[in-house]
């Protein structure tokens, strides 16, 4: 039996071999070390270090070129500390391995504030100062994608060796044809910690989505997200596919979205979203209209890639207009329907190819500015929200990064630091990406958003 302890829980898992070291950059990737199982005792207790850049480089993996964490200031380490999560096993790799994730600080022992993570646990640290937790949860979209020729294709069945040429919504042959597949996805996730739960066939070709279950944590909420990403693309390489939570990797297809599900507990665990009735609380509608007012600040956040507003069109099954309704899968603010006690609020607009962490940040953030401000939120609309004349989120890529510059919603929802790190590392890419050809940009984002 592990004791709880990272050191623990090696000892209980002999046969593990190494161990990756990792935190979360701004572009939601995994940035760390492989060390020797021998050697792994000490980041319990003396952490790990490397460039506080190194959470602030592009796409790519490039340095930031006018960022001031590299040459200006001597390109210095940051401490890498364990989070709570301890040590993960990762099912993907042939050889046993651990995942410890980790976090940055100062050598003071304060937090990196360029750090995602610490973002979020910012926010969380304000809704706990008010005597407040919120409970989330998240929907996450995927393609499962053969990527063996320049034509991406569904993959073939592993029971019949057939492609499905069409959509599959909620089909359950769709599911069964690759049972294998998600029985090690969801054993891997159960091995993770990492509640995975309803599983559908979506609209695109070799489309699905997982919900990841609702739990009054969202910083594990978030880590759960995160954690499921790197799963699902290793889990997919091993079978010989590629999974991708790309917005949209094929043009006339659905594109991938992240929907995040949440409400809030006050100190006696009541939601405060609920008063009784459908419509909901007065905390319902200012955190509503906390998130609208907020929304084309944080676009930057939602879309974060050229490839996001591919996804962010009329009629595509992602909103672009911003509106709140009740059941209504059209609105960027959803209100689902079901018992009081779960009335809930799901935002809609951001895309698979978010950061987890950055994402749930923004969304807390901005519906906690809501309830402070006791903001009023507009009426719900009813009806088809893309046939109506609705204020829009910015619908380019470089207006997005202007937006997020500029508007003053955007130093209450990030700290400082990230923020201008988010713009120079953004900037770049903008700058960049307009020499890859379609190809290479579809190669550059199919696997690593």
């Amino acid at each position: 039996m592990s004791d709880g302890t990272p050191a623990g829980w090696l000892h209980a898992n002999p046969h593990i071999h190494s161990v990756r070291a990792a935190a979360c950059d701004l572009n939601a990737q995994a940035r760390g070390k492989r060390i020797p199982r021998r050697f792994a005792h000490k980041l319990e207790v003396e952490g790990t270090r490397f460039p506080f850049s190194v959470l602030n480089l592009d796409i790519w993996g490039e340095d930031i070129e006018d960022s001031p964490l590299v040459f200006e200031t001597g390109d210095p380490d940051g401490i890498l500390k364990p989070t709570e999560r301890g040590f993960l096993p990762m099912p993907w790799l042939e050889t046993p391995t651990a995942l410890l994730p980790l976090w940055m600080f100062h050598e003071d022992g304060s937090a990196f504030q360029g750090d995602p993570r610490h973002a979020l646990s910012d926010v969380l640290a304000r809704y706990a100062a008010r005597g407040l937790t919120p409970v989330v949860a998240t929907e996450v979209e995927f393609y499962l994608i053969d990527d063996s020729t320049r034509q991406l294709r569904v993959p073939a069945s592993p029971r019949s060796g057939k492609r499905r040429p069409g959509a599959e919504t909620l089909a359950m042959r769709q599911l069964d044809a690759f049972d294998r597949f998600f029985t090690e996805l969801y054993d891997a996730a159960e091995a993770m910690d990492i509640p995975a739960n309803t599983a559908i066939s979506e609209a695109g070709i070799g489309q699905f989505e997982i919900d990841i279950s609702h739990q009054p944590d969202a910083l594990k909420a978030a880590d759960d997200a995160w954690f499921f990403k790197l799963l699902l693309r290793g889990l997919a390489r091993k079978h010989g596919f590629a999974a991708s939570f790309m917005a949209k990797p094929y043009p006339d297809y659905a594109g991938n979205g992240m929907h995040v599900h949440f409400s809030v507990l006050d100190g006696e665990g009541r939601n405060v979203f609920d008063d009784g009735s459908r419509a909901g609380s007065d905390m319902l509608r200012q955190a509503v209209a906390g998130l609208l007012a907020a929304a084309p600040a944080s676009t930057l956040i939602f879309a974060p890639h050229l490839n996001s507003y591919d996804r962010l069109v009329p009629g595509a099954h992602a909103p672009t207009g911003l509106a709140w309704a009740h059941e209504n899968r059209t609105a960027a603010i959803r209100i689902p329907s079901g018992p009081g006690a779960a009335r809930r609020i799901e935002h809609r607009i951001s895309g698979g190819d978010a950061n987890p962490y950055l994402l749930l940040a923004v969304i807390l953030a901005a519906a906690l500015a809501g309830i402070d401000d006791q903001a009023d939120a507009p009426a719900p609309i009813i009806g088809n929200a893309y046939g109506q004349n609705l204020p829009r989120i910015p619908g380019s890529w470089a207006d997005a990064i202007a937006r997020f510059e500029v508007d003053p919603w955007t130093p209450r929802l990030l700290p400082d630091v990230l923020r201008e790190n988010l713009l120079r590392t953004k900037r770049q890419e903008l700058r960049d990406i307009e020499e890859l050809t379609d190809a290479e940009r579809l190669d550059l984002y199919l696997d690593t958003v």
